[in-house]
């Protein structure tokens, strides 16, 4: 009997060079390039024990704020009424708990139960989700565009592509700047697109920025015209409205990616039986855990449609390694002078950088038991500004 005997929330922090907030709102969707300037961001890690002595464990990547952390604390203690190896029953009941909020606390949980089972059975996770492949196609997804002298113009942009390029990079996503001019980014997905189009798979992503219907329409023609893989969270319906995607998706060629911002399997396949999107999106952290990824990989699967994975870190690459019907593996969030914004947690050599990928472009699935990274507790521990612990 593996019973679930402690659980343990550490919230902490850690600070990035070269980065700052280019928005007013002090959100990760807000970090840009700042030289010179230094960011404390928020994290937490989520510790689940057993009475056989396993440890689950899972330190946030992009999820990770103090909003997620308490649905986090919400939950956990009562996991104390399972054992660890329940994840489908604790997903369940789990869901219901948080059906009055955005589930963004569900995740992290999932995520460190899947590693328990990994550790518990000596196995990879991908492994037990079914194995599809070792290796993933990554792409460079840009921060957004600063005024900072980073990401500041089209030539910019561009220069920072053929960068990418040159480490080995075959696909490149752009987030535009937070101002949503349609024609400034209209002009800088083509201008990215004459520099590196022959030779790359581009994508752009506004996050929601531009601001009317006609905006995206706009910007979706300048796809068409430049030939980008996906146009995805286009304008100010904030991703969640699938009439007017599928009215999106009736006036531009390029297909649409959406569902970023709807948590879940039913409400994503509601969206996708009404027409609202080309592709859908899964992330693990936002989506239920590891758990409600796979499902959502398997409702796309159904359709015969692909589900694109959001953002990075090892739980991303063991859903995209047991998927067939995923593209590419978002590296996330890149851009000149600066790094991302994971915490530097890892004694194993793990790692989301720019750097992350092999010389074609490719990165790795984690092989060891459970998530198959080594966390360093020295480093957690010496940042940590709050413990929380349910015995």
């Amino acid at each position: 009997m593996s019973k679930i005997i402690k659980v343990e929330i550490h919230e902490f922090s850690h600070k990035v060079k070269n980065l700052g907030l280019i928005t007013n709102a002090n959100t990760i969707g807000a970090v840009g390039f700042s030289k010179g300037e230094e960011i404390e961001l928020e994290k937490y890690a989520v510790v689940v024990a057993t009475s056989d002595g396993v440890r689950g464990e899972y330190v946030t990547h992009w999820g990770g704020n103090s909003v997620a952390c308490s649905q986090t604390k919400m939950l956990a203690p009562k996991l104390l009424d399972y054992r660890a190896d329940e994840r489908e029953r604790i997903y369940d009941d789990f869901k219901r708990e948080l059906r009055q909020f955005d589930h963004m606390g569900h995740g992290p949980i999932d995520i460190a139960l899947w590693d328990w089972a990994g550790k518990k059975l000596s196995s990879s996770i991908s492994l037990l989700l079914g194995s599809y492949r070792s290796k993933l196609p990554a792409y460079a997804s840009t921060y957004h565009g600063d005024r900072n002298g980073g990401l500041d113009s089209k030539e910019a942009f561009a220069a920072f592509a053929e960068e990418c390029f040159g480490i080995g990079y075959k696909a490149f996503k752009i987030h535009g700047w937070h101002e949503g001019n349609a024609k400034e980014e209209a002009d800088n997905l083509l201008h990215v697109a004459k520099k590196v189009g022959d030779k790359m798979t581009l994508m752009i992503d506004p996050a929601c920025q531009l601001r009317t219907f006609s905006d995206a329409l706009y910007v979706g023609h300048a796809c068409d015209d430049a030939g980008y893989f996906w146009l995805e969270d286009p304008y100010r319906d904030s991703g969640v409205s699938s009439f007017a995607h599928k009215r999106l998706r009736e006036n531009i060629k390029t297909p649409i990616l959406q569902t970023e911002h709807i948590r879940g399997l039913e409400p994503k396949a509601d969206f996708l039986i009404a027409g609202g999107t080309d592709f859908l999106r899964s992330d693990p952290e936002y989506d239920m855990g590891i758990t409600g990824s796979m499902k959502i990989a398997h409702l796309g699967e159904s359709f015969g449609m692909d589900v694109e994975v959001h953002a990075c870190g090892p739980a991303h690459r063991h859903v995209m390694g047991a998927m067939r019907n995923s593209n590419f593996y978002e590296v996330a969030l890149v851009g000149p002078d600066c790094p991302n914004t994971m915490a530097p947690v890892y004694q194993c050599g793990y790692t989301d950088m720019i750097d992350c990928i092999d010389k074609n472009g490719y990165v790795d699935v984690p092989a060891g038991p459970g998530l198959g990274v080594v966390y360093d507790w020295d480093f957690i521990k010496a940042n940590t500004k709050a413990v929380t612990i349910f015995d």
